[in-house]
């Protein structure tokens, strides 16, 4: 099998320079001819509309380019929190990250969080320090603050030439050699002079930190004193695959300094599909794994569905096996077949249509009706569930609905699109109020998702205040609440008698157990009471939210010898409960982000009162070159309109980025209903 394709992502806090770097490899690979640059709106991945407008990335977008004899399936992901769960869909099917940093700022709240994420899907990285001709840039604070944030061991194998303005290239810590740029083209030398002592003590700090974590380097290091280029990259390599270390390059995407080596980079450390473990799935209810073969039975996972004005591209993830045009495959969760009728190469919003793709490729295929986001498309002789990515729970919702009653028909069909696309968006339709409520993940993702409908279907939509997920829970229980069901209106009846206990649990989660002995409830209406206890946990008594951090014990009960039931149980356990927590004292919880607002220091006092009267908390204050970085815990319910808010009181200066930070009490004052 070919093991010469890379599937990777860049990932980074919003404006370090993804896009851009994205831009660069297009342009050294071959695969654009001209570089294009965000704030002109000439992006290849930033394509959307909205995305050229806004400046950001919004949709995670896929392209491939050829590098050395590789193919690199390259997704650019979005960096603003409120579209994290775009890079949670693509870290699920990638197979290494380019993790990027401003050279200025270091490691910025969102490079966190995106950090975070890698980790918990198990992807390896290098890290890009970019921006290297800013002023303030410096490369030994940003690997600082890589290495006291995030805690890796960062194996910094580039030494910058010049600083600030006067950046021109690197210093390749391995070869020992002089990387510099001139007019575009790349000038390779001897190590200058003036650093070679430098360069050299770099690169004996290089080995030492390797020599410490590979068995075969420190082998070397021992015998020889040093460790040899061969022996380094590999060395590398294994510690970037184990996560047991950070390969740190530095450059400056925007001047097109540094994009070879990071290139060359790539190819040599991150990981093949061939390197990764072999995907795991559920087949006929054991776990069972599937290795990246294209010989193997054919297993993809949908990782992103995009409705386009000429059909539905579905984007997998082959994991194993072969496809080819025309096939038949499974949805093995939704258990039908669908007909792959095209095989498209995606280069952003255009596509190369292929007769088939293999184990390790990443394509767009053309057919599929029903697949959502998350399903598993398999031979339909050999059907394998696969994880599907992680989905995050909305927690800002505004009511939508149609300006003119002609068009409620294309809003709803609209909708339902959107959370087809977008599994972070949900839409519900409240019973009390009969709205249509539309939740996601921040302001910023609800209003992007409203202005595409606009866009798209050309109607127009009546948006409400945007509402927050509150939360109920437990202040102080109640222990031995009786509850008798006993219903007999003619025929079989039902009874079930019931003991609870509900006290607040350490955790977010729900928790039941039974202390109940002598057999006085089955173990079957032990289950049905479980059962139901959670189905009561979706309306609280304060306010109809959901109730969280509950423990809930059955501490005794009765039973009749004909008219007890399963039916009567859960029964007995639903109501049962709702009477126990009305009878509790309750909490209303609101959701917090901690936000990070990056101000003038002029703009300070202004910017801390601000957050007082939104009743954030500080939490911490740094200053670094005449700015000021403030962090705050803030109720959600009182971000809102803040963006415009901030701007006014920093003639537009100031920046700030939020991430979903729990749950906390909320004051009486907050509404309820």
């Amino acid at each position: 099998m070919r093991t010469t394709i890379r599937n990777l992502g860049i990932l980074a806090h919003v404006d370090a320079g993804k896009t851009t770097l994205t831009e660069r490899i297009l342009y050294a690979t071959g695969t654009t001819h001209k570089r294009g640059e965000v704030h002109d709106g000439t992006t290849v991945t930033d394509f959307d509309s909205q995305e050229r407008e806004r400046g950001i990335t919004i949709f995670a977008a896929a392209v491939s380019c050829a590098w050395d004899g590789h193919r690199i399936n390259l997704i650019d992901t979005p960096g603003h929190v409120d579209f994290s769960d775009e890079v949670e869909r693509s870290l699920r099917v990638l197979d290494g990250a380019i993790v990027v940093f401003d050279a200025v700022a270091g490691v910025e709240p969102q490079s966190e969080s995106v950090w975070r994420q890698a980790d918990r899907n198990g992807v390896p990285r290098i890290a890009f320090v970019n921006k290297m001709d800013r002023v303030g840039a410096d490369l030994d604070a940003a690997v600082s603050s890589i290495r006291e944030r995030l805690h890796p061991v960062p194996l910094v194998v580039h030494l910058p030439i010049g600083s600030e303005n006067e950046f021109t290239g690197v210093v390749d810590l391995l070869e020992m050699r002089a990387l510099s740029w001139m007019d575009g083209h790349l000038v390779d030398t001897p190590v200058p002079d003036v650093l070679r002592e430098e360069a050299q003590r770099r690169r004996h700090m290089l080995e030492e930190a390797v020599a410490e974590r590979h068995s075969a380097a420190m082998a070397e290091f021992c015998t020889d004193s040093e460790i040899s280029p061969a022996t380094l990259a590999a060395a590398l390599r294994d510690l970037t695959h184990s996560g047991e270390g950070l390969v740190v390059l530095c450059g400056s995407a925007y001047r097109n300094r540094g994009i070879e080596p990071l290139l060359a980079a790539v190819v040599a450390y991150l990981p093949s599909p061939l390197d990764v473990p072999p995907v795991q799935g559920i087949q006929d209810g054991v776990t069972r794994e599937r290795p990246t073969d294209p010989a193997e039975p054919f297993a993809a996972l949908v990782f992103k569905v995009v409705a386009t004005t000429t059909g539905r591209l579905t984007y997998l993830r082959v994991y194993s096996g072969t496809i080819r045009k025309g096939a038949t495959v499974l949805d093995v969760g939704a258990t039908r077949t669908e007909r792959v009728a095209r095989i498209l190469r995606v280069h952003a919003d255009r596509q190369t249509e292929v007769d088939h793709a293999t184990a390790g490729d990443i394509v767009a295929v053309v057919g599929p009706k029903t697949a959502r986001v998350g399903a598993s498309l398999c031979d339909p002789a050999a059907p394998l569930l696969l994880e599907p990515p992680r989905v995050a729970d909305p927690v800002v919702s505004v009511a939508v609905e149609a300006r003119r009653s002609i068009d409620t028909d294309k809003v709803a069909t609209a909708l339902a699109q959107l959370a087809e696309e977008d599994p972070s968006l949900t839409v519900r339709t409240d019973p009390e109020t009969g709205q249509t409520v539309l939740s996601g993940m921040g302001e910023l993702h609800l209003e992007v998702s409203v202005e595409k409908i606009r866009r798209n279907r050309g109607v127009e939509i009546a948006v409400g205040r945007p509402k927050v997920a509150y939360r109920e829970t437990v202040e102080r229980g109640v222990s031995g609440l009786v509850y008798r069901h006993v219903k007999q209106d003619g025929g079989a009846g039902q009874f079930a008698h019931v003991v609870l206990d509900v006290q607040r649990s350490d955790t977010a989660d729900f928790v039941f157990e039974s202390t109940v002995v002598g057999g006085h409830v089955p173990r079957e209406y032990v289950r049905a009471v479980e059962a139901s206890c959670r189905d009561a946990l979706s309306e609280g008594p304060l306010g109809g939210h959901p109730v969280t951090g509950l423990r809930v014990t059955l501490t005794d009960g009765a039973t009749h010898s004909k008219d007890s039931s399963e039916m009567a149980f859960r029964t007995a356990g639903r109501l049962g409960l709702r009477e126990a927590l009305r009878a509790c004292v309750m909490t209303l919880l609101e959701p917090v982000s901690e936000v990070t607002v990056t101000v003038a220091e002029d703009a300070v006092g202004g910017v801390l009162g601000d957050l007082a009267t939104r009743r954030g908390r500080v939490t911490a204050s740094v200053t670094r070159a005449k700015t000021v970085i403030i962090t705050a815990t803030v109720p959600l319910a009182e971000l809102f309109g803040y963006a415009d808010r901030l701007r006014s009181r920093t003639q537009g200066r100031g920046t700030f980025t939020a991430e979903p930070a729990g749950y906390a009490p909320a004051p009486a004052r907050v509404a309820v209903s």
